[in-house]
């Protein structure tokens, strides 16, 4: 099963090193990017991704105030706020499933999604192993 991820940050670099790690990763497609709240909720809404990663500073509506909305048009999307900020608290208080400091590096992103969506890979693996 593909990861859909939705990628949300107002950094070029930050958004290109994701799509780096969804080309490594094997099963993960970035389905959509977005630099700022605003756009992030209306192409949430439109793709229904698996997964949104979203930093918390950005221009105009910040990743707290993006989360908070982003849950009422994607509800079933697990959405990982990712900052340099470390705010782990706030971000569950504003409907976040998670969250992960970019300074903690690429294998607590990648172990925070694998956490998040544990029965979809349960299942693909189960589906993918012969019973006879």
């Amino acid at each position: 099963m593909t990861v859909r991820v939705l990628v949300v940050d107002d950094h070029d670099i930050v958004r290109l090193g994701l799509r780096g790690l969804a080309e490594a990763v094997g099963d993960w497609e970035i389905c959509g990017e977005a630099a700022d709240g605003r756009t992030a909720i209306v192409k949430a809404f439109d793709l229904q991704p698996d997964v949104i990663i979203m930093d918390l500073t950005m221009p105009g509506m910040n990743g707290f105030e993006t989360a908070m909305e982003m849950r009422s048009v994607t509800p079933n999307s697990k959405i990982i706020l990712f900052s340099v900020h470390n705010l782990p608290l706030p971000a569950r208080n504003v409907g976040a499933d998670a969250f992960v400091s970019k300074a903690s590096g690429i294998r607590e992103l990648v172990a925070t999604v694998e956490r998040l969506l544990p029965r979809e890979r349960e299942a693909e693996t189960a589906a993918a192993v012969p019973l006879s």
